[in-house]
């Protein structure tokens, strides 16, 4: 069968294509922004929920797009060998896709913690900012960066920042919703999506490696002790902290 070669100059997926005819691994510099986005979205979820695959539907609501847009980017994502995906089974990074994805959390988790300990910003204020300078950076700026703030193990949520190879720590998938009554565990981290969340948790005193007990949960709401205090929290809200010593 005979193989064609897209042009040189002709865009991004040409080079893609170009690289993949010749079984060279990609760059992150290679890839559009909005691959990029789904890549990083996709480990994220996996993160998370501590399973592989990721429901289309899900991959679409998190990139903010419909499900017919998320589905032919996902066909592309697979003919670039960054996915495996079947029908009904969801969507699974490839090594490759996994590769790339790790890099992109890696940028973005160390601009996070670049924002708030060298620019002054609250953890509320990062993930925007976060989500536009992650696409401009050459690989050489990423590790400067690094080198700069000590090669730091977490970002300001919590979350662990992969290392130039790929590794990572394991948090586990439990939260805070999953905590029994009289349960007394730390915060490991909280997703850095919901601004409004993380305004509130900070005004209740709760930060990343404090210890809070679950008094009560009630009508939806779990009660937690912060201290001397106690906080209410929507059990949606509770999802999306992760904790340990359960």
């Amino acid at each position: 069968m005979e193989h064609i070669v897209p042009r040189a100059g002709a865009g991004s997926e040409c080079r893609i294509a170009r690289l993949l005819f010749m079984d060279e691994h990609l760059r992150l510099a290679d890839l559009p922004e909005r691959t990029q986005d789904y890549l990083k979205v996709l480990w994220d979820i996996a993160e998370h929920t501590g399973g592989d695959a990721v429901p289309l539907g899900e991959l679409a609501r998190r990139t903010g797009q419909k499900l017919p847009t998320a589905s032919e980017a996902v066909k592309r994502l697979a003919a670039q060998r960054l996915v495996y995906h079947e029908r009904y089974s969801g969507v699974q990074l490839t090594e490759e896709g996994r590769r790339l994805a790790m890099g992109m959390v890696r940028r973005h988790r160390l601009l996070e913690t670049f924002l708030v300990t060298t620019l002054g910003y609250t953890w509320d204020e990062v993930h925007e900012d976060a989500d536009q300078l992650e696409h401009a950076c050459s690989d050489l700026f990423v590790e400067r960066l690094d080198a700069l703030l000590g090669s730091p193990a977490r970002d300001p949520h919590g979350d662990p920042i992969p290392d130039p190879e790929g590794r990572i720590e394991d948090l586990g998938t439990a939260t805070l919703a999953d905590a029994p009554v009289g349960a007394t565990v730390a915060i490991e981290r909280v997703r850095d999506e919901d601004a409004e969340l993380l305004r509130y948790l900070q005004e209740h005193g709760v930060r990343v490696g404090e210890s809070v007990t679950v008094e009560a949960v009630v009508a939806g709401l779990v009660r937690v002790r912060v201290g001397d205090a106690v906080m209410p929290l929507a059990l949606d809200a509770a999802r999306e902290v992760t904790v340990s010593g359960m």
